[in-house]
């Protein structure tokens, strides 16, 4: 004869074995605030010594939650998420998710069949909170998630205007401290391959070059707007050598478009550094195989997609976080 499938223990059981009323252990199984330690401590050692796994399906109905967190991106190209920077910020998401119950969903949502779609997830409530990057001006995903009333983290902030709840990097920052690290070897015609300019990052990495170059009493020798790919930061760099030949220093909005200008650069007969010195942002796997290796400014990507997830996290579970703003730091190489 088969043997009988061992009954799964029922959740009043759990709460007579812990001595708490049944309602006490749902909070713990539902990880409610406002429990105390004792109360926790003996229901989890029920739980324990007894084998007792919860109902998914009963405990979404009950909490109303699905166990989904959704990452979306203004872009509609699917390569986005092989990006080295995209996928640094998924390995942070999912290393803060991991000892959860959750489930990362990612979203294309740049097109108006895009934006549909997350914006009938949202409504239906398919997932239980969002994290938003790569937002443009006036991006339509801010108000459509606004509108949804879901818990929202901002991966980096969009141009205009400031939400409740985001995790950036110090770009004004670091864009300023790569630009002083160029006016401190000598360099006085410095300049800059911006990225695109309808994005948060692209103007707060300019305007930290223009301040450094201001403060150290120089006017702000070029600028050529780039799209963070090397392809854009290559036709940048043959923009700005035509327009100013006598340029001596370059600072690339991300180390992507400074691949791009060391090899027009080179194509170029300048040398780097000695004729002329770069500096990009980011420190992506790439700086170090540019030649020369690539002195870049730093940031913990993996970190920002961490933080983003931990403050999601936070706010399901009925938290207030505090937005973070992450340091950057300069990573000397060859190039400058």
């Amino acid at each position: 004869m088969a043997a009988t499938p061992r009954r799964q223990p029922t959740l009043d059981e759990v709460a007579e074995r812990a001595g708490v009323s049944r309602s006490a252990a749902s909070r713990v199984i539902n990880k409610a605030p406002h429990v105390s330690r004792a109360t926790r401590e003996a229901v989890e050692r029920a739980i324990k010594e007894m084998g007792y796994r919860p109902n998914r399906t009963a405990r979404a109905l009950a909490t109303r939650q699905t166990g989904i967190i959704a990452l979306a991106v203004s872009h509609d190209d699917p390569e986005l998420f092989a990006d080295p920077f995209f996928a640094q910020v998924i390995v942070g998401v999912s290393a803060a998710i991991e000892d959860t119950d959750l489930h990362l969903l990612l979203c294309l949502a740049s097109s108006g069949r895009g934006r549909s779609r997350l914006m009938n997830l949202l409504h239906a409530r398919g997932v239980d909170g969002i994290m938003l990057m790569a937002l443009h001006g006036d991006d339509p995903l801010t108000s459509i998630v606004a509108q949804a009333g879901l818990p929202a983290v901002h991966g980096g902030r969009p141009l205009h205007g400031e939400p409740q709840w985001f995790v950036d990097s110090d770009n004004l920052g670091g864009a300023r401290l790569a630009t002083e690290h160029l006016i401190a070897l000598g360099r006085t015609r410095v300049v800059t391959i911006t990225g695109q300019m309808f994005t948060q990052v692209g103007e707060a990495r300019y305007r930290g070059y223009r301040e450094a170059m201001i403060m150290a009493g120089l006017v702000p020798h070029g600028t050529a707007e780039g799209d963070f790919t090397e392809a854009g930061g290559a036709a940048a760099m043959k923009t700005l050598l035509d327009l100013h030949p006598d340029l001596d220093a370059v600072f690339a909005a991300s180390d992507k478009m400074a691949a791009g200008a060391l090899r027009v650069l080179s194509d170029a007969g300048r040398s780097v550094p000695a004729d002329v010195a770069v500096v990009g942002f980011d420190d992506l796997d790439i700086a170090e195989r540019t030649d020369p290796p690539l002195t870049t400014v730093h940031q913990s990507i993996q970190a920002l997609g961490k933080e983003m997830a931990r403050m999601l996290i936070g706010l399901i579970g009925g938290q207030e976080p505090t937005s973070i703003v992450l340091p950057t730091r300069l990573v000397r190489r060859d190039s400058a």
